[in-house]
């Protein structure tokens, strides 16, 4: 069992310590989201690595399958992890989980190709994003929770925002990263080699984060927790008994973690992969391209956020969804329609993907502190990860795989996109007709 850090100077210095928290919970959480992420972004090339290579559909959708299946599992590292989070300490799963995700990331660039082990290359890459999926499950609950409780309450929204570019800014370094990669390397380098170098890096990364965990102390909420011993010994059971809680987990499961990871996959995951496969882009412009549009979501978050802090964070999670919802078919239909161009204009591509950006920014901006804000704090870290990661994982997840799945069973890209539309759509009115507001609210209770 790992110990609590020792109080250093930067008790007295509450500033001080929001930033080292911010840092480390930042640092760690990008790391998860740049490992899983560069997957995603290598799902076109991993369906020809490491599954028949006979079928090019049927390699993409198998690929995205088992990118998916990270996604599902998630729901239970959730589970496992959120309770030792509320049993026995933010801290100690916070070391925990990004020490599984850093070693099973790095063996992902040691793994052996289809034209080396056949199945065998299949299985093991299976195995390791199963891995990735349970750490992942118990990483983004508890790096929302463990950071809404060291902020100020009037700047909750706006201070915790920013846990949320850790998405965006996975996505930027892993894109970014292989851009150069095929830039600077040949095809047949790059695949013979070159992908593997991302997930070798990633071992750097995971040192530091861990030097930088390993130097936090307890969250303060859970201190208090633990001192009037109100500490829960069973937290799922009693998220599950507690009306009231677990009907915000629902809310959570269908509207604000549905809405947020549907619009995060649709924007920033499956956009790259329409403009490869659909819009028959070449694939460094299009590298290119979603990363600028990446770019965007920084300031928007932080915007959204501090937003959130002054009118409120139901009408902006509820604006983000309306604006996802009505935006969506339309953009990947203009986009659809450059395919039949032989060189779409860069500009008007990257002006199109904007829109999905901001409803992105809108619903996850105000999250971080939404999600802790709607729960008790003796079972905050199950209650927040269980139903967040059920919707990232089974709803936003699978929505790439189910997309691309309805588009190659009956040829219409846009059928394919009614899949996450309709979710978003129940996602709105579920919000509309249940949402509370919580600014303000006191996490200590």
């Amino acid at each position: 069992m790992i110990a609590n850090a020792t109080p250093g100077p930067d008790a007295a210095n509450p500033h001080r310590l929001y930033r080292k928290v911010a840092l480390a919970a930042c640092f760690g959480t990008f790391i998860e989201w740049y490992d899983f992420l560069t997957f995603a972004s290598l799902a076109v090339h991993f369906g020809a690595l490491f599954f028949p290579p006979d079928d090019p559909v049927a390699g993409l959708l198998a690929s995205l399958a088992t990118f998916g299946i990270g996604m599902v599992v998630r729901p239970l590292g959730a589970a496992l992890f959120g309770s030792f989070g509320d049993r026995y300490g933010r801290r100690k799963v916070f070391i925990t989980t990004i020490g599984i995700m850093g070693a099973a990331t790095f063996a992902v660039g040691l793994l052996p190709t289809y034209a080396q082990w056949g199945l065998g290359a299949s299985f093991l890459l299976l195995a390791l994003r199963l891995i990735q999926g349970l750490a992942m499950g118990g990483e983004i609950g508890g790096a929302n929770v463990y950071l809404a409780e060291h902020a100020p309450v009037n700047k909750r929204g706006a201070m915790t925002s920013i846990l949320q570019w850790m998405g965006g800014l996975g996505i930027l370094a892993s894109t970014f990263q292989i851009v150069l990669l095929q830039s600077w390397l040949s095809a047949e380098a790059f695949a013979a080699w070159g992908w593997r170098i991302p997930f070798l890096l990633s071992a750097l990364l995971l040192l530091a984060s861990l030097k930088a965990r390993l130097a936090l102390q307890e969250s303060p909420v859970f201190q208090q927790l633990r001192q009037s011993h109100e500490i829960a010994l069973t937290p799922l059971r009693d998220c599950l008994r507690e009306r009231r809680t677990l009907g915000r987990m629902g809310l959570l499961f269908f509207c604000i973690s549905a809405g947020g990871s549907l619009l995060f996959f649709c924007s920033q995951v499956y956009a790259p992969i329409f403009l490869k496969t659909v819009v028959k882009m070449e694939p460094v412009l299009a590298g290119r391209i979603t990363l600028l549009a990446t770019l965007c979501l920084f300031p928007l978050t932080f915007l959204c956020g501090a937003l959130s802090d002054r009118i409120g964070r139901r009408p902006v999670v509820l604006a983000g969804l309306a604006l996802g919802l009505l935006c969506m078919l339309p953009i990947y239909a203009a986009l659809q329609h450059f395919a039949a161009e032989p060189a779409p204009s860069a500009l008007v591509v990257f002006a199109l993907l904007l829109p999905p950006v901001i409803a992105v920014a809108l619903v996850t901006g105000p999250q971080t502190a939404q999600l802790s804000e709607l729960f008790p704090a003796r079972t905050r870290y199950t209650a927040v990860g269980l139903p967040h990661n059920l919707a990232a994982g089974w709803i936003g997840g699978l929505s790439p795989f189910m997309t691309t799945l309805i588009t190659a069973k009956t040829g219409n890209p846009m059928l394919g996109l009614c899949y996450p539309v309709a979710l978003l759509a129940l996602a709105l009115v579920v919000g509309m007709l249940f949402m509370p507001e919580t600014r303000g609210s006191d996490l200590n209770q």
